[in-house]
């Protein structure tokens, strides 16, 4: 069942299952789950998806660190700092 929540969008409604301590821990702090739960899924997805594209790009990342290493910075001697 799709709703819409007050962060705007179509909402997805799912079950989450956390031990029990972590609930009434949770519960007696008055944290709200649905909240929680999305900004950690954020996080997850946001450091999932930044460890995937340096995977792809890895082959680059070496070439230009290497490059980098072997004749400096490009416009280094226009740098302010």
């Amino acid at each position: 069942m799709m709703v819409h929540g007050a962060t705007g969008g179509a909402r997805k409604a799912t079950n989450v299952t956390p031990p029990v301590d972590v609930y009434e821990r949770a519960k007696s702090l008055g944290i709200n789950f649905s909240r929680t739960c999305e900004q950690a899924l954020r996080e997850a997805i946001k450091a999932e998806e930044g460890r995937r594209w340096a995977e792809e790009h890895a082959e680059f990342i070496r070439h230009t660190n290497e490059w980098v290493e072997e004749h400096g910075l490009p416009l280094a001697q226009y740098r302010m700092f």
